[in-house]
């Protein structure tokens, strides 16, 4: 019975170090080409950018222009670091005021 329990802790403490193995390459950019012939970088997040730092600006600043670059309206709510959604100031299911039923 022992032997058995042994083999399984083993067999576990295996899997995890090669998991976490795995992780660890996953979380690193892979620099690519893209059919233009530009080289980038593709980061874990999704996000990607170009080497060339002339490149890299001018793609700034063309996505400066997106209105999901841009934050939320003045007043209204939500959307920190593009994270979430905006909430307009009379949005129902958020402005409910005091709940204590005073």
């Amino acid at each position: 019975m022992s032997r058995l329990l042994l083999s399984c802790l083993l067999f576990c403490s295996i899997v995890s170090s090669v998991h976490a193995a795995d992780a660890a390459v996953e979380d690193k950019p892979i620099e690519a080409v893209t059919s233009a012939g530009d080289k980038v970088i593709l980061h874990p997040s999704g996000r990607w950018e170009f080497v060339d730092a002339s490149k890299a600006a001018a793609a700034q600043e063309v996505a400066k222009k997106y209105p999901t670059h841009q934050g939320c309206p003045p007043g209204w709510q939500g959307g920190l670091l593009g994270i979430g959604r905006c909430i307009p100031p009379d949005d129902p299911a958020f402005v409910r005021g005091s709940r204590g039923g005073k």
